[in-house]
């Protein structure tokens, strides 16, 4: 096998194992909107507070690993009730463009708390995975990127499983169909949207912890991943958790061919834009996804 096909199965696998964390962050994203449509401007400030907690836990409070990672998803669960609760509940009915700028502003407040607490240093973070690179055939692969997918899918299996089977997943999807059809059967809407953003910070959490894992160190630059959330869940559907898991691994894809390829050619940066450049395209023919749905409004 040549080096050229070597190295492109390389950026594919690669790209795979990113793009599905990136489908892990949009899942919460999704999520919020089917619920409450809501759109959430933070999920960039969500995976790094994940992220520096589970070091500030693993690293600095010295915790195994097998009580640092759950205490990790409580502390994000409890941030999820304050955003819902705290900051979101008091402006329902109000304009759409309110919450918006309240999603802005908080956060804002929470890397403004990271920031204060544990500065803006890049810090070590422990791996998770072997760093021994083994071998596909004579591709090389890296245990840290195999693993990752591998967790990344059973999550995002779990939760598929979750929304389809279980009595609370079938609420939150009558929830998103209508929400006063569901409160008329009994569906506590409030607590549906309490329930979205609790799994939206635990998701985000998660990938936080897999991308500080990757990448060997947190700080914040782990927030520029949270912004790749937008193409993908626009190129899968505001409205789809099959679309944004497609639509991730295409995103990730897409910017590993294009960094291997293009970077080269231009000098760097295509790496970083070729996501928004899918974005802008799909908003431009199909503004609803791929896998979104269209809504129709007669008059």
């Amino acid at each position: 096998m040549s080096d050229q096909i070597v190295f492109l199965l390389q950026l594919v696998i690669t790209g795979v194992a990113v793009g599905a964390v990136y489908s892990l962050m949009a899942l919460g994203f999704v999520l919020i909107y089917k619920a409450s449509t809501v759109v959430n401007f933070g999920p960039g400030e969500l995976v790094l507070f994940g992220a520096y907690v589970a070091w500030a836990t693993i690293l600095n409070m010295k915790l195994h690993l097998a009580v640092a990672l759950p205490l990790t998803l409580v502390v994000a669960i409890l941030l999820g009730l304050v955003i819902e609760r705290g900051v979101l509940r008091p402006l329902i009915g109000e304009p759409i463009i309110s919450v918006i700028m309240v999603t802005f502003g908080f956060a804002s407040v929470v890397r403004g708390v990271l920031n204060m607490t544990w500065g803006s240093d890049t810090r070590p973070f422990p791996a998770l995975f072997s760093s021994q690179p083994f071998h596909l055939g004579p591709v090389p692969v890296s245990p840290v990127h195999l693993w990752s997918f591998v967790t990344v899918m059973v999550l995002l299996a779990a939760f598929s499983l979750f929304f389809k089977y279980s009595l609370i997943g079938t609420a939150m999807r009558a929830t998103a169909d209508n929400q006063q059809v569901a409160q008329s059967l009994g569906v506590s809407v409030k607590g549906v949207f309490a329930l979205s953003w609790c799994i939206a910070t635990v998701v985000s959490a998660l990938g936080g912890i897999i991308l500080g894992s990757v990448r060997g160190g947190v700080d914040f630059s782990l927030a520029d991943y949270g912004l790749k959330v937008f193409p993908v869940v626009i190129l899968g559907g505001l409205d789809s958790v099959a679309g944004v898991i497609v639509s991730g691994v295409i995103i990730g894809v897409l910017e590993n061919l294009s960094g291997g390829y293009l970077d080269p050619i231009f000098g760097g940066g295509v790496k970083e834009v070729a996501p928004f450049v899918v974005l802008v395209l799909i908003l431009m023919i199909r503004p609803y996804g791929l896998f979104g749905r269209k809504d129709v409004e007669r008059v």
